[in-house]
C-alpha cells in the first residue's frame, strides 16, 4: 500500500497571508506618521496600533498552528494504518483515527513550540519597529533644528525619503537564524509551518506503529536530487534495541534527511526484510 502523500500548501498559505496582512497593516500605519514636525502623541499612536496588529496577528496565528499540526499529526497516524494494512482506505481511516497517549503530547509540544517561534518573529517585527520609529523620531527632531540655516525643500524631501526608507525595512525583517540569514517574516513563517507540519506527521506515525508493536518503517521516495536521495527507500528502526542492521531513525544526519522542508515521510513496515 503507497504512502498518503500530504501537501500542506493551503495550511501554510493561510498562516503566510496572515502575516502578509499584518505587515501590510503596519507598514500604512508608518506612513501616517507625520515626518516633518516631530510629536510624542503622533509617535506613541503609532506604535500602540503597531501593538494591536501584532496582538491580532498573534492570536490568529497560534490558532492556526494549532489547527496544522493537529492535521498533519492526524495523517500521520491515517498514513500508519493504512501502511499496515487495518483499513483500505483514508476514508475509512477517517472513522478510526485517534491519538494515543504519546501523539497527544507529541501534538501539544510541537504545536507549543511552532506558537512560540511565530511569536519570537512578531516579537522580532515589533522590536525592529519601535526601535526604527524611536531612531527617525530624533532624525526629525534635528532636522528641524536645521531649519531655515541649511535645510532646503530639496534636502528635506531627501531626508523625509530616506526616514520612509527606514521604516519600510524596520519591518521587513522578520528574524534571523542562528546561520544569520536575515528572513522576510512570510517566507520564515512559510518554511516554519511547512517543517513543523511534517515534523508532526514523520513523529506521530513512528508513536502509531510503536503503538501497533512495528519497529520499522522505510523512507519515501520522490526522486530528491539532494543529499536526500541517498537515504530514499532505506529502511530505518524506530528503536534502538530493535534487531537488524538498520540505522535508527534518531540517528540520521539532519542535514541530509527529514530537515526543513523535507518533503520525505515514513511508512511503517511489519517485515523489514521484504522491503
Amino acid at each position: 500500500m503507497p504512502e498518503v502523500m500530504p501537501n500542506y500548501d493551503y495550511d501554510s498559505e493561510l498562516l503566510v497571508k496572515a502575516y502578509q496582512k499584518a505587515i501590510d497593516d503596519i507598514l500604512r500605519e508608518l506612513e501616517r506618521m507625520d515626518l516633518s514636525e516631530f510629536s510624542r502623541a503622533n509617535q506613541l499612536s503609532t506604535l500602540k496600533s503597531v501593538g494591536e496588529i501584532l496582538n491580532g496577528l498573534n492570536k490568529e496565528a497560534g490558532e492556526l498552528a494549532k489547527l496544522s499540526i493537529e492535521k498533519a499529526a492526524k495523517d500521520g497516524v491515517i498514513n500508519t494504518i493504512i501502511s499496515l494494512g487495518v483499513v483500505e482506505t483514508v476514508a475509512e481511516a477517517e472513522n478510526i483515527v485517534a491519538f494515543n497517549r504519546v501523539n497527544k503530547e507529541l501534538v501539544k509540544a510541537v504545536v507549543a513550540d511552532t506558537q512560540k517561534d511565530l511569536l519570537a518573529c512578531s516579537l522580532n517585527v515589533d522590536k525592529k519597529v519601535r526601535a526604527t520609529v524611536q531612531k527617525v523620531s530624533v532624525e526629525v527632531m534635528r532636522n528641524n533644528l536645521t531649519r531655515g540655516i541649511n535645510a532646503t525643500a530639496t534636502l528635506r524631501r531627501d531626508i523625509t525619503a530616506e526616514l520612509r526608507k527606514q521604516l519600510g525595512e524596520s519591518v521587513n525583517t522578520g528574524i534571523i537564524d542562528a546561520a544569520g540569514r536575515k528572513w522576510r517574516p512570510e517566507k520564515y513563517v512559510n518554511v516554519l509551518v511547512r517543517s513543523k507540519m511534517m515534523e508532526a506527521h514523520k513523529e506521530a506515525t513512528i508513536n502509531e506503529a510503536l503503538s501497533r508493536e512495528v519497529l520499522y518503517g522505510v523512507i519515501s521516495k520522490h526522486g530528491a536530487k539532494d543529499k536526500c536521495a541517498a537515504w530514499e527507500g532505506k529502511v530505518v528502526k524506530f528503536t534502538r534495541g530493535a534487531p537488524g542492521d538498520y540505522v535508527y531513525i534518531g540517528d540520521l544526519p539532519k542535514n541530509e534527511i527529514f530537515h526543513p522542508f523535507c518533503r520525505h515521510l515514513i511508512t511503517p513496515k511489519r517485515k523489514p526484510e521484504r522491503v
